[in-house]
């Protein structure tokens, strides 16, 4: 496995507590309301993350919001490059997806194949009347004709460097950190 090195801290708590809170704005205005939408996390950090999002819509709007736990592992185009036995999680979504707005929440955007699996993934437990995607961080180099609906920050890279999302829920602390992988 490559060795990384420290770079820089990008975000900080109150950066990533205010991109949330802008993109849950972002997904009110855009839907005009929260009514029929939820709010789906990919594993592993896109599940705080949508739970959070879903909270600050719900605090806005005065309603209830869904979210759901969403595992794309065998989803994925690179399932024979992940090991012989892949960790699997469990989905758990917790409301019938059919005719919703379904907002898909990823930690980092950057090839366009989790959120292509995440696609496959949702549309298996139903079909929603619309899926929308939010990542806190897009870092680029697009392989898939896919885009974020909702952007907390954009962060160009190269593809030397790795984007790090530490969350409170999984990690003890909020940071976004830049690494580089050494050779």
């Amino acid at each position: 496995m490559p060795e990384l090195e420290f770079k820089a801290r990008l975000l900080e708590p109150d950066d990533i507590r205010r991109a949330v809170s802008r993109i849950a704005h972002e997904i009110v205005e855009r839907n005009k309301g929260a009514h029929d939408l939820a709010v789906v996390g990919v594993h592993t950090r896109g599940i705080p993350l949508a739970d959070r999002i879903a909270a600050r819509i719900s605090e806005l709007e005065g309603i209830s919001v869904p979210s759901g736990k969403l595992d794309i592992t065998l989803y994925r185009d690179d399932l024979s490059e992940v090991g012989l036995q892949p960790l699997v999680r469990r989905t758990e979504v917790p409301f019938d997806v059919a005719s919703r707005r379904i907002v898909m929440v990823d930690d980092v955007f950057y090839t366009g194949r989790t959120a292509r699996a995440g696609l496959d993934a949702l549309i298996d437990l139903g079909r929603p009347a619309n899926i929308q995607l939010a990542v806190l961080v897009d870092r680029g180099h697009r392989e898939l004709p896919i885009r974020a609906d909702y952007v907390g920050k954009n962060i160009p890279t190269s593809k030397s460097e790795v984007i790090k999302v530490k969350l409170l829920e999984t990690d003890g602390e909020d940071a976004v950190e830049l690494w580089e992988v050494r050779a």
